[in-house]
């Protein structure tokens, strides 16, 4: 174990014994301070008492290791080696253990997310992949429990997508979304060329996490709201009545619409959720961009050069560039088993936030 986490854990035993005394006093006990010093109490207590066996057991091996060194019966030190192995392989186990406990859980984490995903550069082909990039985010909501809901859509002739947005509920999403933010990449032969050559084309993805009312509260003055009828394709009528509602954020100028309903209500209740998550991440974008280890999750702007994602479907290849992760499963992928990716990213994440804490 480093010495730098060490040095961490042993403040983190302090700080325990602090918060005990502290949570001793009587006023503390009912308050809304004294149920979130009760929590982090909790948290750190465990890391604590996970650290003190960590010693004991570190202890034992010394110890077990200077027997040995003594001289004994051969048959004895057969057996004393064996259990040496044995403790030396549960230290190793409970330092990795302790060492990713020091990272605390973001509590975004647990939030629902809302997904946009917009065609960049490329065309049809990028609407076309914009399409394909929700399916493969659908399949994989759908793996893990979560639920889809349409907020946005703004389709293509062809079957894709100029724009989209989409919530996806359940705990734990936002945590399992968050690093899709960003340009992905798309090389393959599209469906509309006719000489079978490969095409290089980017999608924009912005995960975003759902914000309740009471966190962001939002003005009628602040509001300006318009119905009108929403259309498919080409303009096409879809709806009689206005029921599609564009909501304008007038501090922020930020802009909403939802025609996926004909119900007008619904359509609003969908674009007053949008717009809260879109207030919340332009105020959220101004810290993290003070944050080196978020820096390589931001979002880009589709150039094809800031990309965080290439599939490479004549090589069935999917690269992950932020991890240099490569895996010949892109059909796998698609299919929407996306912790092939999702999984060393969040590992390299928590390194990085750990290496942050602990100051290595």
């Amino acid at each position: 174990m480093q010495a730098q986490i060490r040095s961490r854990l042993e403040e983190i035993g302090v700080e325990c014994r602090a918060l005990e005394e502290e949570l001793a006093k009587s006023a503390v006990g009912t308050s809304r301070s004294g149920i979130e010093l009760s929590q982090k109490y909790s948290r750190l207590k465990k890391i604590s008492d996970s650290y003190v066996d960590f010693i004991k057991l570190e202890h034992e091996i010394t110890e077990t290791e200077a027997w040995l060194k003594e001289g004994h019966d051969e048959e004895l030190v057969g057996l004393i080696r064996e259990e040496l192995a044995e403790k030396q392989q549960r230290l190793e186990t409970m330092s990795q253990e302790i060492t990713r406990s020091l990272v605390p859980e973001d509590p975004r984490d647990l939030r629902n997310a809302i997904i946009e995903v917009r065609g960049g550069a490329g065309g049809e082909e990028s609407a076309l992949f914009a399409a394909d990039l929700m399916r493969m985010y659908q399949r994989y909501a759908e793996n893990k429990g979560f639920r889809v809901e349409l907020l946005e859509a703004h389709p293509t002739q062809m079957g894709g997508f100029k724009t989209l947005a989409f919530s996806v509920s359940g705990r734990g999403a936002f945590g399992k979304f968050k690093f899709e933010s960003g340009v992905h990449r798309v090389q393959r032969v599209p469906e509309t060329e006719a000489a079978g050559r490969i095409h290089t084309s980017t999608t924009t993805v912005a995960v975003l996490k759902e914000v309740e009312e009471v966190d962001i509260k939002l003005r009628d003055e602040d509001l300006e709201i318009d119905a009108f009828r929403s259309s498919g394709p080409g303009g096409q009528n879809v709806n009689k009545v206005s029921s599609a509602i564009r909501i304008k954020h007038i501090p922020t100028g930020i802009v909403v619409a939802c025609q996926e309903e004909r119900s007008q209500h619904k359509n609003k209740e969908r674009a007053l959720k949008l717009l809260r998550a879109r207030i919340q991440e332009q105020e959220e974008i101004k810290v993290e961009k003070e944050r080196e280890h978020a820096r390589r999750i931001q979002i880009g702007t589709a150039a094809r050069s800031e990309k965080i994602r290439t599939y490479n479907f004549p090589q069935n290849r999917v690269t992950d560039h932020r991890i240099e992760l490569t895996l010949y499963r892109l059909d796998s992928v698609m299919e929407g088993n996306l912790d092939l990716v999702i999984d060393p990213l969040i590992e390299a994440y928590n390194e990085d936030r750990l290496a942050e804490l602990v100051k290595v």
